[in-house]
């Protein structure tokens, strides 16, 4: 091998190490007593928090021209209010922009530089205030964990990486190569996976923080997963890439017994969450349009009046005869 090729061969052996070592050392992350004196977000990371508040926003106007957001300021009062709330028991340190957006698919996501969107459809799925935290605090712990460009620097490396194997030449380093074309996707979906995985952890701990049941998050996911099985597909696309929800489901049950010490009580509900519920519904049934008739489908008819006309036909009944109760006197 040449000098180039030896010095190429380094240069990939230093990137997978740099991609590995960050997940090396978490126990710090798994005491929430630690919160906000950690640095979650540690790790390659080829831009600085401004060039990440940079791309974010470029992201969220990209975003806000194609989807529809909700501006009822009931609706968004309450979900900025629950989502800051738990930025401030989190290890969140940037500002957070919180937004709803009117859409059905059960969703929420965060883009790098502290933009976060909330699904209509999200909060229209839960069934409690401590379910919808659950979930945003699970997006927030992605901000946190600076995740997004993390990815995107890890994407930058594998790609710089595969380069110097063009150089080795010969047959094995063809080999080498094709070997690492197959390798390299896969070890990109795990550390996806690990990020996901990553961000349970934190979320479960920003929600407990924050005063919420833990095992909401719980609920959630076994709803999602119930929800699967009857009928595969409904789920967001964006759990494609998650791990499994089962598998979830166990890692953070587990997490819940080993880090989390139980405390008197928590909170699992709330008078406004179930208003705000109620609004996103009342607004869902006046979006819907009327059914229209399937055919072959049996349609009702209203009574007739039970009178015929002068040529044997029955007289439609009235409307204020069909509103009108009917009385009659007992003999």
């Amino acid at each position: 091998m040449t000098r180039q090729g030896l010095r190429y061969w380094l240069a990939l052996n230093l990137a997978l190490i740099l991609l590995v070592a960050p997940g090396l050392a978490k126990d710090k992350k798994k005491d929430p007593d630690q919160i906000g004196n950690r640095d979650v977000g540690r790790g390659v990371n080829f831009y600085s928090i401004e060039k990440e508040i940079a791309l974010g926003k470029r992201l969220a106007q990209e975003i806000e021209r194609q989807a529809k957001l909700i501006d009822d300021p009931v609706i968004t009062e309450y979900v900025n209010r629950v989502g800051q709330n738990l930025v401030r028991n989190s290890d969140v340190k940037i500002p957070v922009t919180i937004k709803v957006i009117d859409s059905d698919e059960v969703n929420a996501f965060a883009l790098p530089g502290g933009f976060f969107y909330v699904n209509s459809g999200l909060i229209l799925k839960a069934d409690t205030e401590a379910e919808l935290a659950a979930v945003m605090a699970h997006e927030l712990a992605h901000i946190a964990a600076r995740h997004g460009t993390r990815q995107a620097t890890r994407a930058e490396l594998i790609n710089l990486a595969s380069i110097p194997l063009i150089f080795m030449g010969g047959w094995t380093g063809y080999g080498v190569r094709q070997g690492a074309s197959v390798l390299i996707p896969i070890s990109f979906l795990k550390f996806s996976r690990a990020f996901e995985e990553e961000a349970d952890l934190l979320g479960l701990q920003y929600m407990y923080k924050a005063g919420y049941d833990p095992t909401a998050f719980v609920d959630f996911f076994e709803k999602l997963l119930a929800a699967e099985k009857r009928k595969p597909g409904t789920m967001a696309k964006i759990f494609s890439s998650h791990p499994p929800t089962g598998s979830r489901i166990k890692f953070i049950q587990k997490n819940i017994d080993e880090i989390l010490e139980e405390k008197p009580e928590y909170i699992v509900t709330t008078s406004e969450f179930n208003k705000v519920k109620a609004r996103l519904e009342a607004m869902a049934n006046v979006r819907r349009p009327e059914k229209q008739e399937e055919p072959g489908k049996p349609t009702l008819k209203r009574r007739g009046s039970g009178r015929v006309d002068s040529e044997g036909n029955e007289e439609p009944q009235k409307p204020d005869e069909e509103e009108r109760p009917k009385l009659k006197r007992r003999l």
